[in-house]
């Protein structure tokens, strides 16, 4: 690069986990006071590489040469010596502690226990680049976005001059994205080296000076980002051309499937999370849900899988012959009892949606072990399903018979999504259904979303990407401080009056 010095050279990185090749010989250079975009789809090798370099792994072949010298990183501590941070996609921090306390934990420092002179250091590095943390404010009390602070303040208190962020806007709204590109921008102009790992092609063309792309773990090309565009950048992760269009059939035959009315959650706190919201799910349509995070779309979804408490309303499923059940009061598998066929893709999908040690088969047979007649548990189906879903989502993994802890975040959402869709449901509830997914894996799983609404499929979508919500969508219902904002037509909305309903009170009601 032109007037740039290198900050990290790696070269032929290979990284093996039994018998997948994760990285092929990677070569990448990562300059001084530059943005690098690292993209490639899901399971191609950008998290691995990253992690060699933060240390969390180790390269089985291959150098890496920190400000020309070669380096050996071990262990995060190693990285840290060298000046890298790494922010992960995933929070590390300790909830019950403050901000100042998860800065300074496992540092060896003098005057570490010291929380004054702490807090000076961090309003130090805030007053630099441009951050807001209050250094004695609990974890537990802080939004998403000042966790991510949080984070980043850690790795640049600790000394870091070269800062990986994996995914960094997964759950920020756009105005907390903006704030964390000013953020980036400075810290760039200060001369620090910044790597991001995103699937968000604008965010790319917006932020990023340069890009690199992997492909099944080999580097196949970088560029400036100003000479390229969406496209170029989506057919090189692919391997071939891709169309980026988003189909939108007309709503089949819509019918009410479920009717919400005056419903009203508080949460274990107390804190009302939503308040006096009614609306209807039609079968046959896919119904959008926007707002900016925390504003109740976790607990409206969970409300009506049964999973989260109500204080007061209704929510009744309503059969084709009009014949209605109050859903309100029963748990998932009361509902199930009933005869209604409902699926959820929860937010929470490192959480609530699998279990860790769990493979590919048993994560299908969560959804189905119910179902046996026999005394011993069906694994046949389960595992024929695991099969299916791997090769129609291209999920990268070894075998069915891999623990799921193993696969990278995209595939595990993949791996949920394809579970609760082959369900064949009448009510399908995805919240973030394409977070963390590349952009090919997201027209898929948003192809396989609009199949589901031919079938009649009662469809509620919850993302936090407008463009999607509008091209996608039927109607998009709004929320804002867990009130319903507007009900708006898919096919009418424009992206900046979603965005101001979904931050004042008022708007189209009823559409």
């Amino acid at each position: 690069m032109e007037n740039k010095t290198a900050a990290v050279q790696m070269r032929d990185i290979t990284k093996r986990f039994g018998t997948v090749l994760a990285n092929d010989r990677v070569w990448l250079d990562i300059y001084k006071g530059e943005i690098l975009a690292l993209l490639g789809e899901n399971g191609s090798g950008k998290t691995t590489l990253m992690n060699m370099l933060s240390g969390i792994y180790f390269p089985d072949e291959g150098q890496i040469f920190i400000n020309g010298e070669e380096a050996v990183i071990r262990s995060p501590r190693d990285a840290f010596g060298y000046g890298i941070g790494m922010i992960h996609q995933h929070f590390k921090l300790v909830d019950v502690l403050t901000a100042a306390e998860n800065i300074v934990l496992g540092l060896k420092e003098p005057g570490r226990l010291n929380m004054d002179e702490v807090a000076k250091k961090v309003k130090a590095i805030c007053d630099t680049y441009g951050f807001e943390v209050d250094p004695y404010q609990k974890i537990y009390n802080m939004s998403v976005s000042q966790k991510q602070t949080v984070e980043i303040v850690k790795v640049l208190y600790r000394g870091a001059d070269i800062l990986i962020l994996d995914e960094p806007t997964a759950v920020l709204t756009p105005q907390e994205t903006e704030k964390l590109f000013a953020v980036l921008r400075n810290m760039r102009d200060a001369g620090k080296a910044i790597v991001i790992i995103t699937h968000k092609m604008h965010e790319v063309e917006e932020l990023s000076d340069r890009v690199a792309i992997l492909r099944h773990g080999q580097f196949v090309g970088d560029m400036l980002t100003k000479m390229t565009n969406a496209q170029e950048m989506t057919n090189m992760m692919v391997g071939r051309p891709v169309t980026l269009n988003i189909e939108r059939p007309d709503p089949v035959d819509p019918k009410p499937r479920v009717e919400v009315k005056n419903l009203t959650v508080r949460d274990m706190e107390g804190t009302l999370k939503l308040e006096d919201v009614s609306f209807t799910i039609n079968s046959g349509e896919i119904l959008g849900i926007a707002g900016i995070s925390g504003c109740g779309q976790k607990e409206l979804l969970e409300s009506i899988a049964g999973l989260q408490p109500v204080e007061s309303g209704s929510i009744c499923y309503v059969e084709d012959d009009g014949t209605r059940e109050e859903l309100v009061g029963k748990d998932p598998l009361s509902i199930a009892d009933m005869g209604v066929c409902l699926s959820f893709v929860p937010e929470d999908r490192l959480g609530m949606g699998r279990v860790g040690s769990m493979d590919l088969t048993d994560t299908m047979m969560r959804r189905s072990f119910r179902m046996g007649k026999s005394f011993f548990t069906d694994r046949k189906n389960p595992r024929l399903l695991a099969e299916k879903v791997v090769k129609d989502l291209d999920v990268v993994t070894p075998g069915v018979s891999t623990p799921v802890r193993r696969l990278s975040g995209g595939n595990v959402q993949k791996v949920l999504v394809g579970r609760e869709i082959a369900s064949a449901p009448s009510v399908l509830l995805t919240a973030y259904a394409v977070r963390g997914l590349d952009i090919n894996a997201s027209y898929t799983i948003n192809d396989l979303i609009n199949q589901q609404k031919k079938s009649g499929v009662a469809v509620v979508k919850v993302g936090e990407d407008r463009d999607r919500l509008v091209e996608l969508c039927d109607r998009i219902l709004v929320l804002c401080g867990g009130k319903v904002s507007g009900i708006v037509e898919g096919r009418g909305a424009s992206k900046p009056d979603v965005g101001m309903m979904m931050t004042r009170l008022g708007g189209k009601k009823n559409a």
